[in-house]
């Protein structure tokens, strides 16, 4: 935690046991509720094939790709589940790779981010920095990522990134495969899953095109929501917000909790199954008033294009 603050300034010692707990079992529900909100929709799309439930799917399933991402994540400090092979192993292939992101080449940078938050060496700071902008650069933006523009730029900056000159032969094929290997292997083995079932149509509307499209989109308010804009890069109550969330908007914009983003940012050993009793201890405590808190994704779009 930067700028001198401690764990114990806001926690008692009980508390922090209490709130690092973490859990096989709930690790193990994450991840198949995860799964299971995406064969849902792909099942009730099958019953009733309409443009108008594809549409709603696109969403849907768009939000549970950014929810494994989250798991991912939660495994990258080896919160997803107590066992440590476990918890590697399904934050990479279960939870990270078939959304197309490398836990293994997440974890240092995220770890960085976190050393660093809204600093200049923070390397997320450009997904903030911009913030705010015209509410027509933010509908283009999001057009961009709606048409796949978004998706597809990232990848072949990735790529790009990998294949530099100045890396040897060998280091080019680890960085590829750290950067596109999960991606495709696991996108292959789901693909070759649906075509034996008859259904390789399910996987490219409701997999692969929300992962081109509309994910794009939900990852851009999240990322929005953690930092853009906030009143005080060197306070970590200030620099980071946390963003309180409907049902609809915890089902699409912030799964398994994300939305605790301050709370994370302070208690980086909290599982994400936690994140919402350290809030409410925050907020029993009163710190409410000295946090970055904004009610609804709506206000924070509102105030990303208010220039």
């Amino acid at each position: 935690m930067n700028n001198g603050l401690k764990v114990g300034d806001f926690l008692s010692h009980g508390e922090i046991r209490q709130l690092r707990r973490k859990s096989n079992l709930r690790g193990a529900w994450l991840v198949l509720h995860g799964w299971a909100v995406v064969a849902a929709m792909m099942a009730l799309y099958t019953a009733y094939p309409h443009p108008l439930v594809l549409g709603v799917g696109l969403f849907v399933i768009a939000g549970r790709q950014l929810g494994l991402a989250v798991l991912m994540h939660d495994a990258s400090h080896g919160l997803l589940f107590h066992t440590r092979w476990l918890n590697d192993f399904a934050g990479q292939w279960l939870c990270g790779a078939p959304a197309g992101a490398d836990m293994y080449a997440y974890r240092p940078y995220h770890m960085t981010h976190h050393r660093n938050t809204q600093q200049p060496d923070d390397p997320d700071l450009p997904l903030s920095a911009a913030f705010p902008i015209s509410r027509a650069s933010l509908a283009r933006k999001m057009l961009r990522d709606m048409i796949g523009w978004t998706f597809l730029r990232n990848r072949l900056f990735l790529l790009r990134v990998s294949l530099g000159k100045e890396f040897s032969r060998k280091e080019r094929g680890l960085r590829l495969w750290r950067t596109t290997g999960g991606l495709l292997v696991s996108n292959l083995v789901m693909a070759a899953g649906f075509h034996a079932a008859g259904r390789i149509d399910l996987y490219l509307m409701l997999w692969l095109l929300p992962l081109v499209t509309t994910y794009s989109v939900v990852i851009r308010v999240r990322n929005i929501a953690e930092h853009a804009m906030t009143p005080d890069n060197d306070n970590p109550m200030l620099n980071t917000r946390t963003t309180r969330a409907n049902l609809l908007e915890r089902a699409i914009l912030a799964p398994y909790w994300v939305n605790y983003h301050i709370e994370h940012h302070l208690f980086v050993f909290v599982p994400c199954f936690r994140l919402p009793q350290a809030h409410a201890m925050l907020m029993a405590k009163g710190y409410d008033k000295k946090m970055e808190i904004r009610d609804g994704y709506g206000a924070v779009l509102a105030l990303a294009a208010s220039a």
